[in-house]
């Protein structure tokens, strides 16, 4: 966190587990708040400090919505007052001259009444788009908490952060000053394979706005009306569904990012084309849509798909290429802000997104694009292990400007991720990047609900990149899923480790598999190999309670976890990860038995290898991503064990 006299004039980043009871002196149970707790907070705040006691919430509050607040957004608090037991809410335009009771206060920096209130709290309101200031602490004969935003964006971030901090009858005294480090932050729905659902979608857009998120890009790749069919209208259903969709968005104050790819037949000189793309465009724009993207990656730029393209940009091939795109990319920037001046820039994906080497492709990008176009890029390879800030530099170099990074995390649509969900925590990006990019978009998974475990890290990196933990954000993760129940938020901790391999498109993963039961299995043949007879009574002891956990993990899962969507996406191998605690459970047992001198290891240890060869061949869902195959389960650290376990010691003859 920064230091605080450098703190007034800036805003800061807060999201507060919505369900984090875990702090004692906040249980609702509590009569009374003798002790006040600084608050969990979720991506790391810019500024965060406790300016007193804790104070009750009370049953009747006075919400004062400004002038300017939305319905939406006024409604949106009421909510969460009355979810958070609140029983009468009394709404008004005008804050009162003396506080009485709890006031709560929702406004934009442009009201010069609401921020007043902050100066008497030292706190300044500046000048950060997206930014907001979270004040509270007794006033007069009440108490007063303000949530002031620089702009609407920022005053519904700070309603999130809000939602998260009022989950006890009491609530902290505190200044919290808040803005995001990068202006683009979100998910761009980029897979190969089964798209999600409107539902699914719907979902999302309400879990990116949780976190602070900013921007969904619409890009399925299975969209035959934005790829392979692209000149075609959209049927008029589906035209309304993604107008609701995008409406929900506004809302929620997501940019809803409409993506077409006509790269694969596209004449870049027709006329006809470029009317065409126009058409869908005011089409989208007819429902709402006002933000736009065209995708150029994974496309052949070595020949023309057609004859007039030769002769207007000459012999193909990838500077030819980058003409022809630039050219039209142009257009349509030009054409977008013609018809919507307040219409945020065009992105576009380009053919080489991949690696920040200078290539001629690169080089006439950069002389003929528009500089406010912006450009994705995925780092240094396609499914990049790491990030840096030089990286980050280089791509600038090559593209003329900051780029937008399409992180390939964690998204499963390529062979080595078959049979895996990738539930590691977004790491290995360096502090610093927001100075050098232009923003950060997760690829996620053809799992809505599974992707959000590391979308929350991708949403906390772009927000606050310099004070982003990535082991407390996965955590956080899990208790947002667990509706911060703690048995269910470790049972999940349990299961994301098994599928903690991050997988790239060579031999080597970019995050290992399973590495805190690699670590519990390294000390038990620690124990065994260096150990005395206690030693391992005492090894087999633990490594029992934790199979017997991670057999019941499952099940915890499956009744505690509040997203039941993530419980389907999750069920072949929730069931998987059964089967193969009890293999675990089984053949300590047989280390046991060897151990107390009986005589049923063999017995054991038979019984965890047919439970092993059972989990192994258990299918993922059948059509739910491009790559099917068995589900893996802490593959190469859970099933060597069981295999190597039996080895520990030494069977005498005639053992049975």
């Amino acid at each position: 966190m920064m230091n605080k006299r450098i703190i007034y004039g800036l805003l800061g980043a807060v999201i507060f587990s919505g369900s984090l009871k875990l702090g004692y002196a906040q249980q609702k149970n509590f009569e009374t708040a003798t002790v006040s707790t600084l608050p969990s907070i979720f991506p790391s705040p810019v500024f965060m400090e406790l300016q007193g006691e804790s104070f009750p919430l009370g049953q009747t509050i006075t919400l004062v919505a400004l002038p300017e607040v939305s319905e939406y957004t006024k409604t949106t608090v009421e909510k969460m007052l009355n979810k958070a037991g609140v029983k009468n809410v009394n709404t008004t335009q005008k804050i009162p001259k003396s506080i009485r009771g709890t006031v709560v206060v929702l406004g934009e920096s442009k009201n010069g009444d609401g921020t007043a209130l902050l100066s008497n709290n030292q706190a300044i309101l500046d000048s950060h788009k997206e930014g907001y200031v979270i004040s509270s602490g007794k006033k007069d004969q009440g108490f007063l908490i303000s949530l002031m935003g620089h702009d609407a964006h920022g005053l519904f971030h700070a309603t999130q952060s809000f939602a998260q901090l009022i989950t006890s009858a009491f609530f902290p005294s505190l200044l919290i000053q808040d803005y995001p480090a990068q202006p683009i932050r979100g998910s761009v729905e980029g897979f190969y394979g089964k798209p999600w659902t409107m539902l699914e979608r719907e979902q999302h857009l309400l879990f990116l706005s949780s976190v602070k998120a900013n921007t969904y890009v619409y890009t399925p790749k299975d969209d035959p009306y934005a790829r392979d069919r692209w000149r075609q209208p959209y049927p008029a259903d589906t035209l309304s569904e993604l107008g609701r969709i995008a409406k929900i968005a506004t809302d929620n104050h997501i940019n809803f990012v409409y993506a077409i790819s006509p790269g694969p037949t596209i004449c870049f000189s027709c006329k006809t084309d470029f009317d065409l793309l126009k058409d869908k465009v005011n089409a989208l724009r007819s429902v709402g849509v006002r933000s736009f993207y065209l995708a150029l990656d994974d496309i052949e730029y070595q020949k023309w798909n057609c004859n007039q393209d030769s002769i207007t940009f000459g012999k193909s091939g990838p500077e030819a290429a980058a003409v022809a795109q630039s050219s039209l990319l142009n257009k349509l920037q030009d054409y977008i802000k013609g018809v919507d001046p307040e219409a945020p820039n065009l992105i576009m994906v380009p053919t080489e997104y991949y690696d920040a080497k200078e290539t001629p492709y690169k080089a006439a990008l950069r002389k003929n694009l528009n500089q406010d176009i912006v450009v994705q890029w995925t780092g240094t390879d396609v499914v990049p292990p790491s990030i840096s800030i030089n990286d980050a530099k280089a791509a600038t170099k090559v593209f003329g400007k900051p780029t937008l990074l399409w992180d390939n995390y964690p998204v499963n649509d390529y062979a080595e991720s078959k049979g895996r969900l990738l539930l590691a925590p977004y790491d290995r990006r360096e502090a610093g990047l927001s100075k050098q990019l232009a923003g950060i978009l997760s690829n996620p998974m053809n799992q809505e609900a599974a992707s959000r475990v590391a979308i929350s890290g991708v949403a906390a990196f772009a927000w606050n990149d310099q004070d982003y933990d990535a082991s407390r954000t996965w955590t956080f993760a899990a208790r947002q899923l667990a509706g911060n129940n703690p048995k269910t938020t470790q049972a999940l901790l349990l299961f994301f480790d098994t599928q903690h391999l991050a997988p790239t498109f060579g031999t080597h993963p970019w995050q290992v598999q399973a590495p805190a039961l690699k670590s519990i299995l390294d000390k038990f043949r620690d124990a065994f190999s260096y150990g005395n007879k206690d030693d391992r009574a005492q090894a087999i002891k633990s490594l029992l309670n934790h199979a017997q956990e991670f057999r019941n993990a499952p099940n915890i899962i499956r009744s505690g976890t509040i997203d039941k969507g993530f419980v389907r996406e999750a069920g072949p191998w929730l069931d998987a990860m059964a089967i193969w605690g009890e293999a675990l459970e089984s053949v300590v047992l047989g280390l046991q038995e060897i151990e107390m001198g009986k005589s049923n290891s063999i017995g054991y240890f038979d019984k965890a290898d047919e439970l092993a060869k059972k989990a192994a061949v258990i299918p993922s869902t059948p059509g739910a991503t491009r790559f099917e195959g068995p589900v893996k389960i802490a593959d190469g650290v859970l099933d060597v064990f069981i295999k190597d376990a039996p080895k520990l010691l030494y069977i005498a003859k005639g053992s049975k």
